[in-house]
Order: C-alpha cells, then structure tokens, then sequence
C-alpha cells in the first residue's frame, strides 16, 4: 500500500469519526429548538389572534369577502384559537392537538386568503414559501410531528402521570 493511499484512508476514518460525533450530538439541539420554535411562533399567533380580537368586525367583514361560511362565528373562533393556541403552544401545554388546529387553521387561510400560493406549491413553489400562512404552518407541523420536546408543560405532566402510575 502507497503512503498516499494511507493517508487518505486515515483521512475518512477521521472525518467519520467527527460525522459520528456530529450526529450523536445533535439530538440534544431538538428540545432547544422545539422550545425556540414553540415560544416565537406561538407569541406571533397570539399576538395575531389577540389583533384580530380586537378589530372582529373588521376580520368578520374579510372572512365575509372571502366567503368563509358563518363570517359571524368563525371571525371570533379563529381569533380565539389563535390567540390561546398561541399561548398554549408557547407553554408547551396541549402541544399536538392545538398545533392540529393551528395548522388546520392554516391550511384553511391558504385555501382562502391565498389559494394560488397553495395550488402552485409543485409548480412554483417560491409563491407557497413567501404566502403569510408558511411559517405559521410549518412552525405547527414541526410541533404536531416532533412534540413539544423536554422544555413544556405537557413533558412535566407526563413525567407527573408515570410516577402515579408505578
């Protein structure tokens, strides 16, 4: 074996090591994160309910334009769920079923506020990722998909709930 050959094998054993290293570590970011993604994202839907709150005859009037069935009821219900889910999410407290409903609720804003961003998603992707509701609805998905991580209420009533049950 050439000493070239020597060295680029002791190279990759090197660079695998640090890979493995790398990937062993990063688990311990995903609660961090979780939590930063759960405290931005649910101060901005709350701050964003508690805004529509407080102009409801403005929202219902655009709910209205919109066509969304009983603009009367769902005006105030969207802005409630906004506005507690928003709270509740920064707790980490019914993380998954408020983020469901949150990221219905943005499915729902993109169906009718913005129905082009989503129907072109495949085709020109850039009109979906730049439409209001993304972030919103990818900060949902990520808490639905992933939990709340370590840093929540719901992890503390769990933990609760196992040491009553042994």
């Amino acid at each position: 074996m050439s000493l070239r050959y020597l060295l680029r094998e002791e190279v990759m054993k090197k660079l695998l090591n640090v890979y493995r290293r790398i990937t062993v570590g990063l688990p311990f970011l995903q609660s961090p994160m979780l939590l930063a993604v759960r405290l931005y994202w649910g101060f901005q839907f709350a701050q964003t309910g508690w805004g529509k709150l407080h102009n409801l005859a403005k929202i219902t009037g655009f709910f209205a334009s919109l066509n969304v069935p009983v603009p009367g009821f769902t005006a105030p219900a969207i802005s409630t769920l906004e506005f507690v889910g928003g709270i509740l999410l920064m707790l980490g407290l019914f993380s998954r079923p408020i983020a469901f409903l949150l990221a219905c609720n943005m499915f729902v804003a993109y169906w009718t506020a913005d129905r082009e961003a989503l129907t072109s998603v495949f085709s020109d992707p850039g009109k979906f990722y730049i439409a209001d509701p993304y972030t919103f609805l990818f900060a949902s998905l990520m808490v639905l998909i992933f939990g709340a991580g370590f840093f929540a209420v719901d992890t503390l009533i769990a933990k609760r709930v196992k040491a009553f049950e042994q």
